[in-house]
């Protein structure tokens, strides 16, 4: 059984890609490596993904579908983090109301820094086919104020990446990725 975390390597022709989506990759490595650091070991499988050719109409997305498809009842959760990395405020979710009622006790204990916030729904290119198929999706929400500053211009440098928020960005990652892979059961769908 797998949840998978996610973020997209391609950025736009211009700038350096660094928010969009550097930052969903950032956290998403970040996820797993303090997972590991602190010698977790959750009793699903925690699975990085980074994506490429999200800007090219989902392709790598598509072709990783093809590919894995057949083990679709074994994808627990897939999360996708690409608005940027800025001030966390929760987690974007698609799911049944019972996922989305332990999705929301999860987010109970990001308390301490403020982000406990669930929306509706998730969002994200690259696991989109998983949720349609009725996978529980999970997306990283923020403030996304300036997003559109920096987005797909030669604006988006490692400038615009505040590392205190990217931080709480991968707190949010890694609470919920590890909480739900070290359940006793999967979430209800």
């Amino acid at each position: 059984q797998v949840v998978l975390v996610s973020g997209h390597l391609d950025s736009w022709d211009v700038g350096q890609g660094a928010m969009d989506d550097g930052g969903g990759v950032f956290i998403s490595w970040e996820a797993l490596s303090l997972i590991k650091d602190l010698g977790l070991r959750p009793k699903r499988t925690l699975r990085l993904v980074l994506w490429t050719g999200e800007e090219q109409g989902g392709v790598g997305a598509k072709q990783y579908y093809q590919l894995h498809k057949e083990n679709i009842s074994n994808f627990d959760l897939v999360m996708e983090s690409d608005e940027g990395t800025f001030q966390p405020s929760g987690l974007g979710f698609s799911g049944s109301a019972e996922a989305r009622d332990v999705v929301k006790e999860i987010m109970t204990l990001l308390q301490p820094i403020n982000v406990t916030d669930v929306f509706d729904p998730a969002d994200g290119t690259d696991i989109a086919y998983w949720m349609r198929d009725g996978v529980p999706g999970a997306s990283l929400h923020n403030d996304i104020n300036k997003y559109f500053w920096f987005h797909h211009s030669q604006g988006d440098t490692m400038t615009v990446q505040d590392p205190n928020q990217m931080n709480l960005c991968a707190a949010v990652w890694t609470v919920v990725s590890y909480v739900i892979a070290d359940m006793e059961d999967m979430l209800p769908r």
